[in-house]
């Protein structure tokens, strides 16, 4: 996949490789000594609370501040398997640090409960893997998905006694980990060593390269194993519905930042002298930041709405602006401006505003210049034409499910980002996937005893 020229040459691959660095820096011994000292251990915290995977916050800073890291580690853990990913992708500027009582101290700053999670995680040293497997039960589940979710969701069953086979349509595991989240953001291959913990539990078997409705079907797993699990996420980007956006210069972003984490040298990679960003989700500050950092000159990030509508929370459109992209609201992708060589050339907007609550088109239009433009309007569920089964249970582009997880096809069930509830963030995923968990260990137990 390559870009229309003009590109530009870009630093030595050494150079990249430290902008893409962590873009928060691991606490020290020292600092996570102190910033543990700052939590008051409330009896009944308002953190916790916030935190959709409901880890017991306060008891994990505890045991750093008292130097047992293991501990700290398996607390989190217990409630969130993928504490480290978390720890590192988690908005916890809106969630548990918002909700924290130190905001409303003298000091009017939340303990840095991100930074010492990810500390705990980081330093934690376990003799063997931190749980162990329940007797055997004999039952066998399948997850379609190696994602958040369906990590999530087969540790805890590997822990109820069950074998777990995963099937997993790309190479690597790891879903959104693996492929979609910024580089700077989860570096070098910590999504693959977090997989790897997880497997280290036993019980669970991976198949990657293996799709559903090319290499395995729902009615066949049905028939195998005694619970599905669908954690297919959602694979599909929305469009603009504009002339000439089939040109390569006119790309996913997903996809982009997918080739972006997967490559080895950075220097391989096409980069936009020039480049418009469509859209105001986490996805987009990702891909703005990122070509920034690749060498990009000029980013302009458009949204139709204003800046308070944007889903990217402030913190992450504070990071987009400290990389100097440009953030343009109330404006509408028009036309995709191409030369008589049907290169492209810009972008032409037309102006937004609001009227009684109803976003209107204005009569004034401008253009940007640009070389690319990556799309970030959002993700959809895209499923196999052949699991006719399956896409009876879609409603307003997410599978159907209830407060258990169970689809309306028997024995089947689906968690993360392919559903409709909750939030589409990483920590949400890994708690449906192991509340679906929960679920589909009570159904078996009671189908046992019945």
């Amino acid at each position: 996949m390559s870009l229309q020229p003009p590109l530009i040459s870009i630093s030595p691959t050494r150079e990249l490789n430290e902008l893409f660095s962590d873009i928060h820096p691991p606490l020290t011994p020292r600092q996570a000594e102190l910033e543990s000292a700052r939590c008051l251990y409330c009896y009944d915290a308002p953190c916790v609370k916030a935190c959709p995977s409901e880890i017991d916050i306060p008891s994990f800073i505890n045991a750093i501040h008292h130097d047992n890291i293991e501990g700290a580690a398996q607390t989190i853990y217990s409630s969130n398997i993928l504490g480290g990913t978390c720890a590192r992708v988690c908005p916890t500027e809106i969630l548990c640090e918002q909700s924290c009582v130190r905001n409303k101290e003298a000091e009017c700053a939340p303990v840095l409960i991100g930074l010492l999670q990810r500390y705990a995680t980081d330093h934690a040293q376990f003799e063997g893997h931190p749980f162990s497997r329940e007797p055997d039960t004999g039952k066998r589940i399948a997850i379609v998905g190696a994602g958040p979710a369906g990590l999530s969701c087969a540790h805890r069953l590997s822990m109820k006694g069950h074998q777990v086979e995963i099937f997993e349509a790309h190479e690597k595991a790891g879903g959104l980990n693996e492929y979609g989240i910024a580089r700077y953001k989860m570096t070098h291959d910590f999504a693959a060593k977090e997989v790897d913990f997880i497997l280290g539990l036993g019980g669970i078997t991976l198949h990657t390269g293996t799709a559903l409705g090319r290499d395995v079907s729902l009615v066949d797993l049905q028939a195998e194993f005694d619970a599905v699990f669908l954690a297919i996420g959602l694979q599909g980007t929305r469009h603009l519905m504009l002339d000439n956006e089939d040109l390569d210069s006119v790309q996913n972003a997903v996809d982009y930042i997918r080739e972006l984490r997967q490559a080895s040298d950075l220097c391989e990679l096409d980069v936009p002298k020039r480049a418009v960003v469509i859209g105001a989700g986490n996805t987009a500050i990702d891909i703005a930041c990122q070509l920034k950092r690749l060498g990009s000159e000029d980013v302009t990030l458009v949204y139709r709405r204003g800046a308070e509508s944007m889903s990217a929370t402030g913190h992450e459109q504070a990071i987009a602006k400290a990389h100097e992209v440009q953030i343009k609201t109330w404006s509408k992708p028009e036309r995709l401006l191409v030369d008589e060589a049907g290169m492209l050339m810009g972008m032409e907007f037309r102006s937004t505003t609001l009227d009684q609550g109803e976003l209107i088109d204005l009569d004034t239009t401008y253009s940007i210049h640009c070389d690319a433009v990556f799309k970030a309007v959002g993700q959809t569920l895209v499923l196999p034409e052949n699991e006719t089964d399956l896409l009876s249970q879609v409603k307003s582009g997410k599978l159907v499910v209830n407060s258990e997880f169970q689809t309306a096809i028997p024995k089947v069930y689906a968690g993360g980002d392919c559903t409709a509830i909750g939030q589409d963030l990483t920590v949400e995923a890994v708690q449906q996937g192991k509340r679906a968990a929960e679920a589909i260990h009570s159904s078996l137990i009671l189908a046992d005893k019945a």
